[in-house]
């Protein structure tokens, strides 16, 4: 894996910088504003600074000998460490550049975390009342089984991440998928730094990161919001819209396809009505489109669908409809918007019902009332679909932020909530 920082006026000035480097497979690490050093840093503006990672094909150590992964819930057989030669420590080592210290820099409280609860968990067994020894004295024709080896601290912890994945509801298959991607050594003094670093690296380029809402080349960008009932579609495009109306000064209008709930239309004609924007209601897709076509001097118009099952084929069909028509008036982005507190079952079934329709990006809500963050992750990779929003409360325009993978990743494996 190989990871940099890169320097700019912008983020996306410094993104560019990275991509022309290393190309388009980055993921971005960490985003944060520095100032030059000495008179010049005083004087002159601030700059952006960018940390991106890019994960190589053969990454791996070539020395590292892989094992199949777990395959049991809450275990991680001993076995997972793998074995290498014995210069795999020092292979490892030569993977932690500089940028990936600092990274674990930004760990130490997790990694705290985590070592104490191990220290826990060993000052638990050993307040257990010793087992009576075996007599050393074999039965006739009976053999004493053979000890089994302790666990090293190294495999301990790497356990107790996986447990601590599980108990934050990431899905088994892929705790295992993540942990079965570690590069192990047969050394048993492995830093922990490493191990944690190496986890929270990849567990961040599996989530990466959804662009958000881009303009249109010409006219005004559509965006449409679909997803089940309840899930605060309308509060999130109000949101959303008073961030780009009051902070971003972009002309907005509100459209509402949502004509099976009055108190839906209602609420966002008042949140229209507190923007000074333009509102209105759409009953059909030829509606729709005559809609853009009197607001085509405006940046974005942002439009909410009707929640409905999805189970339900004819409202689906409906949807779908809607954006054939949209397509044909106007550039458009498709957010699917889904609770965080959704069974796990059925938020694969909702996210898949919509995959049938369209490509989408995800926006979780509500994720101030759990917390146990896994579906965020479970989502992402059962449909290969980025998180680009969350949204944590009802505040109006606040409680809404991009998509931040490293809070989560830090919340996912931590057990302090």
């Amino acid at each position: 894996m190989i990871i940099k920082k890169f320097v700019g006026k912008t983020e996306e000035e410094a993104l560019e910088a990275a991509r022309k480097e290393l190309g388009n497979g980055i993921v971005t690490m960490n985003v944060k504003i520095v100032k030059k050093k000495g008179l010049a840093g005083f004087l002159g503006s601030k700059q952006v600074e960018v940390t991106v990672a890019l994960e190589e094909e053969k990454e791996s150590l070539k020395a590292v000998k892989r094992e199949a992964p777990v395959q049991k819930t809450g275990t991680l057989a001993s076995e997972a460490m793998g074995q290498s030669e014995a210069g795999g420590v020092r292979n490892a080592s030569s993977l932690m550049t500089e940028s990936s210290r600092n990274i674990e820099k930004k760990l130490d409280s997790l990694q705290t975390l985590l070592v104490n609860r191990l220290q826990q968990e060993e000052n638990a067994r050993s307040e257990q009342p010793e087992r009576r020894e075996e007599s050393s004295v074999k039965e006739e024709g009976v053999e004493k089984e053979p000890e089994k080896q302790e666990p090293t601290e190294q495999e301990k912890f790497i356990r107790l991440l996986y447990n601590t994945m599980l108990e934050n509801e990431v899905d088994e298959k892929y705790a295992n998928q993540i942990i079965s991607e570690l590069d192990k050594s047969e050394k048993p003094d492995v830093p922990i730094d490493f191990i944690l670093a190496n986890v929270y690296q990849k567990m961040i380029l599996k989530f990466n990161k959804g662009k958000g809402i881009t303009p249109a080349g010409k006219g005004p960008k559509v965006i449409l919001f679909m997803g089940p009932t309840g899930v605060g579609k309308t509060t999130t495009i109000a949101k959303i819209a008073s961030r780009f109306t009051v902070d971003e000064k972009k002309k907005v209008a509100l459209l509402t396809a949502d004509t099976y709930r009055i108190a839906a239309a209602e609420q966002l004609r008042t949140y229209a009505n507190i923007l000074e924007v333009p509102f209105r209601v759409v009953y059909t897709p030829d509606e729709a489109c005559e809609a853009i076509r009197d607001f085509r001097d405006l940046d974005y118009i942002f439009v909410d669908t009707a929640g409905h099952s999805h189970q339900n084929e004819e409202k689906l069909d409906g949807m779908r409809k809607l954006m054939e028509a949209v397509g044909e008036c106007a550039e458009y982005q498709i957010f699917l918007v889904l609770s965080a507190t959704t069974k796990y079952r059925d938020l694969l079934k909702i996210a898949s019902s919509y995959q049938e329709l369209t490509d989408y990006q995800l926006i979780f809500t509500k994720l101030d009332e759990t917390t146990a963050l896994g579906n965020l992750l479970n989502v992402k990779l059962h449909t290969d679909t980025p998180v680009a929003f969350v949204t944590y409360g009802q505040n109006v325009p606040d409680d809404i932020e991009l998509f931040n993978p490293q809070k989560v990743v830090k919340q996912l494996l931590s057990n302090k909530h």
